[in-house]
Formats: structure tokens, C-alpha cells, sequence
């Protein structure tokens, strides 16, 4: 795979030699990559395979075990995820990740503190109109929401942070396709205002709709990258999931 549609010049995220581990065993061995300003950047792979912990790692919410990770020009290595936020560099987590305790909207003011540790209330419009489903439940417990609805919420309160790139782990989680596909769609409208996506996601053939590059991670390392096209019409995504049938089916 050649990246001959790659953005040119400096990147806004840059990690290299990125290795991970957990106790004695190494989970991600050696790991370099780059996005760009502006790019929708997918990482693709079994489940296993190490992308999650490359993230996490990323933006400061588990140790690196060696490697560097410089974001807009400053190396942000050993920061931690309060620090990587405020730079604006946001991760939304798996699983839906909110805090139940507290309203729908809360929830977004807290999405907002990195930027204005008073909250902002001015950005949450914007959010209701993107998501009306919980903007309509913008004074209920996050408890209360659906799984769901929760993942929605998790997704909103990582865009109205306003991040120059934002980590989106599986956002597919509990959502009809329908709604993953609205979710990506608003991912890919960010870009147009210089908004950097890296995203995680096993649903393959709708990730590669969005993304404009892709990396294949196997066993903890990277297996190859391209465009997305470029890995479309390749075989190593084939090989990569078992052959081509998880893939397929995806």
C-alpha cells in the first residue's frame, strides 16, 4: 500500500516507537503512526489486537511503556488525560462512559470544562440539535438513558469539548445502524473544520464510508496502511479478519 492521498506537511498526532504493557506482557510492540489536521483516521482489527491500548496510551490514560507522542507540535508523552484534554485531544471511551448520577446535561457541562472551568452553556444547543434524543432528556439522570442513549451522550460530551482531534473507541456499542451511521456522518462534518477523527470501530465497511486513512493492526502491531480505498481493494484486511469472513460480514 503506497499513501500517495496522504495530507501533506506536519501532523497534529504523531506517535512512534509506542510499545505498551500490562504487568510483564507487552501488548503493543513498536508502534508508529500520524494524523493529520483534518483527517478521519480509522485503526482496524480483531478484537484483541491491541487497538484499544494504543489509545488509551495516546492520550495519557495508561502508561507508555517506550515510545513518544507529540500533539500540535509538543511532546505530550508522559501527560496525563486532564492535560492531553485541555490541549484538545479528547478520547471517548468504550462502553458508554457517563456519569449516571448526574443529568443529561450536566454531563455536557462537563465536556465543556476544558475549555471554560465554569461550564458553558452556549454549546450544549448546538449538541441537542445534533442529537435531539437527548436533548429531549436534557434533565433526566444519565441513569435513566438507555445503553444506548448513553453511548450517544458519551459521544456528545466528547464533541462539545470542541477537540482539535477526537478518539472515538467503538462508538457503535449498543446502537441501532441507523444512528452509528448519524454519529459517524457528524464525525466526518467535524473534519471540515479542521477537527482530526481517530477512530476504532469493528463495524469495517462502514468505518471505511468515512475514513480517509487506516491502519491494520495485528497482534499488537501494525500489519500495513493506506487510504481507505487503497485498503479496501487490498487482501491484508482479508487476512487480517480471519480470511476475509469477519470482514464480509461486517
Amino acid at each position: 500500500m503506497n499513501s500517495v492521498n496522504r495530507k501533506q506537511g506536519d501532523a497534529l498526532l504523531e506517535v512512534s516507537d509506542l510499545r505498551v504493557a500490562y504487568d510483564k506482557a507487552e501488548v503493543v510492540h513498536g508502534v508508529d503512526l500520524k494524523v493529520h489536521e483534518g483527517e478521519f483516521v480509522v485503526l482496524l482489527g480483531r478484537n484483541g489486537a491491541g487497538k484499544s491500548s494504543m489509545l488509551h496510551a495516546i492520550s495519557g490514560l495508561i502508561p507508555k511503556k517506550t515510545g513518544r507522542v507529540r500533539f500540535a507540535g509538543v511532546d505530550i508523552t508522559g501527560a496525563d488525560t486532564r492535560t492531553t484534554a485541555r490541549a484538545g485531544l479528547v478520547n471517548v471511551l468504550e462502553g458508554h462512559r457517563v456519569f449516571t448520577g448526574l443529568s443529561v446535561e450536566d454531563n455536557l457541562l462537563l465536556g465543556t470544562y476544558a475549555k471554560n472551568p465554569h461550564g458553558d452553556k452556549s454549546k450544549l444547543a448546538d449538541i441537542y440539535e445534533l442529537f435531539p434524543e437527548i436533548g429531549e432528556r436534557r434533565h433526566q439522570l444519565a441513569s435513566r438513558l438507555s445503553g444506548g442513549q448513553q453511548q450517544i451522550l458519551a459521544v456528545a460530551q466528547g464533541i462539545v469539548g470542541e477537540p482539535r482531534l477526537l478518539i472515538l473507541d467503538e462508538p457503535s456499542g449498543g446502537l441501532a445502524p441507523l444512528v452509528v451511521h448519524r454519529i459517524l456522518t457528524v464525525a466526518k462534518e467535524l473534519t471540515s473544520k479542521g477537527v482530526a477523527i481517530l477512530l476504532v470501530e469493528q463495524l469495517v465497511k462502514e468505518a471505511l464510508k468515512f475514513a480517509d486513512y487506516c491502519y491494520l493492526v495485528e497482534a499488537g502491531t501494525l500489519g500495513g496502511e493506506g487510504t481507505a480505498e487503497e485498503v479496501k481493494q487490498g487482501e491484508l484486511i482479508r487476512r487480517i479478519y480471519l480470511g476475509g469472513a469477519q470482514a464480509a460480514a461486517a
